[in-house]
C-alpha cells in the first residue's frame, strides 16, 4: 500500500514528524516498508509561461523563449523540447538554480547548476525543465506542461506539492481496512487521539429518473449491490491534476477520467467499484455464478474459461464481468461512451479469495474483497464517485438502486480485562480497556463478574479481523503502545528436559555421518514425478496442489532422487567428489493413518536419513592408491552409524538400485533400510559418469539406542581357536556365523571370519561348489580356568552344531 504523507494529513494530521508518523505505523502492526521524497531537492525552479518562440539564427533544432518567470522582465532562453509552444506555462529553472545531477552521472556526482551562458551565439538565461530534469518521472519526450491556472512565478515544489513523502506498508493479510488512505487515517487517529477529519457524504438530487434492471441470484456470492445510472458525461473529458498526481504517487497511472475516479475513491476509501458502459448492456444485470463453459474477455485482454466456482455479473445475453476481480471488455468504457452504470458492492471474502490467482493474475479490487470490504459503505461510495463524475465529466445522475441481502453477522466478542492483563504482560485498567474501545470506534457493553469485568464488544462493519477475544487484547497493546511495555525477564519456572538414554539426538546423528566426511545437503519435499517413478517404484505419489513449478508437481516417498540431483548439481561444476547425506521426512499412502495435531488422514509421514558416496573413496594423497568408492566403503559407514547394534545385510533388489550389488538392512531382524549402487539404467538416464553409492535408513532405528548394561570384568583368560569350514557356496556369511553364535557351548563368546578361501581349479579338499570359511572363536569359562579337554568339548560340541545344520565339515 503506497500513498502520500499529504494526502493522510488531509484526513488526520497529528502533530508530530515523518519519522514519527512512520515509527507509529510500524509499531502499531502496520509496517512502514519504505520512506522516499516525491521529488529530489532542486531550488530556484519556478512556474513560467512563454510568451513567444523564435527559431534560433544558429540551430535548426534550438528556438529561441521568451519567457515570463514572475521577474518583471522577460528572459531569453534557449530550448530544444519539441512541444515548446506560445501560452504554455513549464517549470523554469533560474540562474543559480540547483537541479539533481544527470541519469548517467556518477552516483557521488554533484548537483547540477544553472549558470547564465551562451548556445550557439545567443544568451540563454535558464532553462525550461522537463519531468525527467527534475526528478519527477522519466518522461523525457517534452517540457513539463503545468495547468493553465499555475500562478507564474510561484516556486514549482510549492505549486506541485513536492516536498512531500511518499508511504510504502506492508500490511498483513489481517489489515484489510488499512487498504486506503482514510482506513490508515482512521488509524492513526486511534493511535494518536487526534479527530479524525470524514469528509461529508452529501447525496445528489436525482435529474432523471432512470434506473437498470439488477437481479442478485446468489446470495453466497454478493451481499449487497449497490448501482446508479449516469447520462451525458463526457468521457474526452481531462482527468484534474490533482486526481493524476495523487494516482501518481499511489503508484497507478492514469487511464482516463471514468477510470481514474473509480481508482481514485479506491485508494481513498478502499471501496473497489466498476462503471459499464450503459449502452453495451444488454437487457439487465445477473450477478450469480458462472456456468461451466462461459467465457469472458477481461479489461486486460485475456480471455478466461469459467466454471461454477468464479462469480460474476452478467447481462441477458453473456457474462460481462468477474466478480469483484475485473471487467470484461465488453461493456468497457471509451472515448464514446455517453451513459455509463456505476457499480459498487459488498462481495463475500471467500467467494473472491483466490479466483484471480486461478487466471494468473491479481488486481487491487480483488486484493482489497479478498480481505473484507466494508458493506455499509456501498451507497456512499456511488455518491463520491457520482460527484467526482459530474464534476470532471458531466452528465445527470439516476436514482440508486441498493439491495441489500446477506451481511456479515458480526456476533459480539467478549473480552476479559484480567485476562488482557496476563496475555500483554503487564497491568491494564479496565478504564484503559474502555478509553481503546472507544478510540478505534468499537461499540461494547461492560460487565462485572467473578473474573472481574468483561468488555462485550461487537466489531464495526469495516472490521474482519476481530473474531476471538486474543484479537482484541492485540488492539488494547497496539493502541496503548508496545513501547509501554515495561522491560522485565521472564518469571517461568524452567524445568530442564532430560533426555532419555534409549533415544540418541538427531543433531548427534548429523554430527556423527558429517564425522564420516558426508556433508549436509537440504532439499523441497516436493520433487519430480520421474524420480518418484524411477527411483522409489511410486507410481501413484501424493500430488501437490498448487506446486511452485510445474515439475515439483509430487511428494517424495524416498530421499534418493533429490541425493541424486545434488549430485549432478555437483558433477556439472566439476566437483571430483561427492558424499552428501540429507535428514528429511518422506511421504506415504497409508489409509491407518488418522487426522491429528501432527499427521493428515491418509498420509504416513516419516523421518529418514539417506546418504550417497560418488568420486573417489578417499581424497587423493600419497599414502594410498586412489580408488573409487564401493559397495563396502559405505556398508562400513552404515556399520559405524549403527554402533553398538550389530547389523545384518541380506542380498535384495530394489527399484533404484543395482539387482547384484544392493542390500537389505536388517537390526535384530527388524528393517531399517537398504544400501547400494544405483542401477546401470539410472545411471545412464540421469547422465553420471559413474555409480554413485546411495543409502536409505529410518531415522526412529538409527535413534534407537540399548541403555549400557553392567558387566563385571572377566575373571579368567579368554582362549582364542581358529578353526577353517568347508562350506558350500550356497552358505553365506551371515548364516555361518549365526549357526556358530547359536551354539549349545557356555564358553563360546565371540565369533569373527576372518579368511575366505576358494582355490581357481579346485583342490583336493574343496569340490566344485565348496569355499573354505576361517573363523575365530573365543572361548572362556567365567568361573575357572579352561583346560584342554573342555576347550576340546566345546569345540566337538561346536562343529557337530554347525555340520547338522548347515553340512559344513572341518578342513585338514
Amino acid at each position: 500500500m503506497q500513498f502520500p504523507e499529504s494526502w493522510l494529513r488531509e484526513f488526520c494530521n497529528p502533530p508530530i514528524t515523518t519519522q514519527e508518523l512512520a515509527d507509529l505505523l510500524t509499531m502499531s502492526g502496520m509496517e512502514v516498508e519504505e520512506l522516499r521524497p516525491v521529488a529530489p531537492p532542486f531550488r530556484q525552479v519556478v512556474v513560467a509561461e512563454v510568451k513567444a518562440v523564435e527559431r534560433h539564427p544558429n540551430a535548426d533544432r534550438l528556438n529561441v523563449c521568451h519567457v515570463d518567470a514572475g521577474t518583471g522582465t522577460l528572459l531569453n532562453i534557449v530550448c530544444g523540447a519539441p512541444n515548446v509552444a506560445v501560452g504554455i506555462k513549464v517549470p523554469c529553472a533560474m540562474v543559480g538554480a540547483v537541479l539533481p545531477a544527470a541519469d548517467d552521472a556518477a552516483p557521488d556526482a554533484p548537483p547540477f547548476e544553472i549558470k547564465l551562458g551562451q548556445l550557439r551565439g545567443v544568451e540563454s538565461q535558464g532553462m525550461l525543465c522537463s519531468a525527467r530534469e527534475l526528478k519527477l518521472s522519466e518522461d523525457h519526450g517534452g517540457l513539463l506542461l503545468l495547468a493553465p491556472d499555475a500562478p507564474v512565478g510561484e516556486d514549482i515544489r510549492k505549486h506541485l506539492r513536492l516536498d512531500d513523502t511518499l508511504f510504502t506498508l506492508k500490511l498483513t493479510p489481517n489489515l484489510g481496512h488499512a487498504l486506503s488512505v482514510f482506513g490508515i487515517a482512521r488509524e492513526v487517529a486511534a493511535l494518536t487521539g487526534v479527530p479524525l477529519l470524514a469528509p461529508p457524504h452529501q447525496a445528489m438530487v436525482p435529474a432523471i429518473d432512470d434506473r437498470l434492471p439488477v437481479k442478485v441470484e446468489a446470495a453466497d456470492l454478493c451481499g449487497r449491490f449497490s448501482g446508479r445510472i449516469v447520462r451525458g458525461v463526457n468521457t474526452q473529458a481531462k482527468t484534474p491534476a490533482w486526481m493524476v498526481d495523487r494516482l501518481a504517487r499511489c503508484g497507478q497511472r492514469s487511464v482516463s477520467p471514468l477510470v481514474d475516479i473509480s481508482n481514485y475513491v479506491m485508494f481513498e476509501f478502499g471501496q473497489p467499484s466498476h462503471i459499464f458502459d450503459l449502452d453495451k448492456i444488454d437487457g439487465g444485470l445477473h450477478v450469480r455464478w458462472a456456468r461451466a463453459g462461459e467465457t469472458l474477455k477481461l479489461l486486460n485482454g485475456n480471455t478466461v474459461t469459467l466454471d461454477e466456482q468464479v462469480g460474476i455479473i452478467a447481462d441477458d445475453e453473456a457474462v460481462e464481468s468477474l466478480a469483484g476481480i475485473m471487467g470484461g471488455d465488453a461493456t468497457a468504457v471509451s472515448d464514446e461512451t455517453r451513459n455509463i452504470y456505476i457499480e459498487a458492492a459488498f462481495w463475500w471474502p471467500e467467494a473472491v479469495a483466490g479466483r484471480s490467482r486461478r487466471f494468473n493474475f491479481t488486481t487491487d479490487a480483488g486484493h482489497r474483497f479478498e480481505r473484507g470490504v466494508d458493506p455499509a459503505r456501498t451507497v456512499q461510495m456511488i455518491e463520491r464517485i457520482s460527484r467526482l463524475v459530474v464534476e470532471v465529466c458531466g452528465g445527470e445522475v439516476g436514482p440508486i438502486d441498493d439491495q441489500t441481502l446477506s451481511l456479515p453477522e458480526r456476533a459480539a466478542v467478549d473480552m476479559r480485562v484480567a485476562r488482557a492483563a496476563k496475555v500483554i504482560g503487564m497491568p491494564v485498567s479496565a478504564e484503559q480497556c474502555r478509553s481503546v474501545m472507544n478510540r478505534l470506534g468499537l461499540q461494547f457493553t461492560a460487565s462485572s463478574g467473578e473474573q472481574g469485568e468483561v468488555l462485550h464488544v461487537t466489531p464495526p462493519s469495516w472490521r474482519f479481523d476481530l473474531q476471538i477475544e486474543e484479537d482484541l487484547i492485540e488492539e488494547v497493546i497496539r493502541v496503548l503502545g508496545f513501547s509501554t511495555l515495561p522491560d522485565t525477564a521472564p518469571q517461568a519456572a524452567l524445568m530442564p528436559l532430560v533426555r532419555s538414554e534409549s533415544r540418541r539426538d538427531v543433531h548427534a546423528l548429523r554430527r556423527a555421518v558429517a564425522g564420516l566426511g558426508y556433508l549436509e545437503t537440504i532439499n523441497f519435499s516436493f520433487v519430480e514425478a520421474r524420480w518418484e517413478n524411477e527411483l522409489a517404484g511410486n507410481a501413484d505419489p501424493i500430488r501437490v496442489l498448487n506446486p511452485i513449478a510445474s515439475q515439483l508437481a509430487v511428494m517424495r516417498s524416498s530421499l534418493l532422487g533429490s541425493l541424486v540431483q545434488v549430485l549432478r548439481t555437483n558433477l556439472a561444476r566439476k566437483a571430483p567428489r561427492v558424499r552428501v547425506f540429507e535428514v528429511g521426512r518422506v511421504y506415504e499412502r497409508d489409509a491407518a493413518v488418522i487426522d491429528g495435531p501432527t499427521q493428515v488422514a491418509g498420509i504416513r509421514q516419516t523421518m529418514r536419513l539417506a546418504g550417497l558416496a560418488h568420486g573417489l573413496a578417499a581424497a587423493e594423497q600419497w599414502g594410498e592408491r586412489s580408488r573409487g568408492v564401493d559397495f563396502f566403503d559405505v556398508k562400513g559407514d552404515i556399520e559405524a552409524l549403527l554402533a553398538p547394534k550389530r547389523a545384518r545385510f541380506v542380498a535384495a533388489s530394489h527399484p533404484a538400485l543395482h539387482p547384484g550389488r544392493s542390500a537389505r538392512i536388517y537390526v535384530d531382524d527388524r528393517f531399517v533400510g537398504f544400501v547400494g549402487e544405483l542401477h546401470p539404467r539410472w545411471r545412464q538416464g540421469y547422465e553420471l559418469p559413474s555409480a554413485p553409492v546411495l543409502f536409505e535408513l529410518e531415522l526412529a532405528e538409527l535413534q534407537a539406542l540399548d541403555l549400557p548394561r553392567f558387566v563385571p570384568l572377566p575373571r579368567q583368560q579368554s582362549i582364542r581357536r581358529d578353526l577353517a569350514l568347508i562350506t558350500p557356496d550356497s552358505v553365506s556369511h551371515d548364516e555361518l556365523l549365526d549357526a556358530l553364535r547359536a551354539a549349545p557351548s557356555p564358553l563360546l563368546r565371540s565369533v569373527q571370519l576372518f579368511d575366505v578361501y576358494k582355490p581357481a581349479a579346485g583342490g583336493a579338499e574343496l569340490a566344485a561348489g565348496e569355499r573354505s570359511m576361517a573363523v575365530h572363536l573365543e572361548l572362556r569359562d567365567d568361573n575357572a580356568t579352561l583346560t584342554e579337554d573342555k576347550i576340546e568339548a566345546a569345540l566337538t560340541l561346536i562343529l557337530e552344531h554347525v555340520r547338522s545344520r548347515l553340512g559344513v565339515r572341518l578342513r585338514s
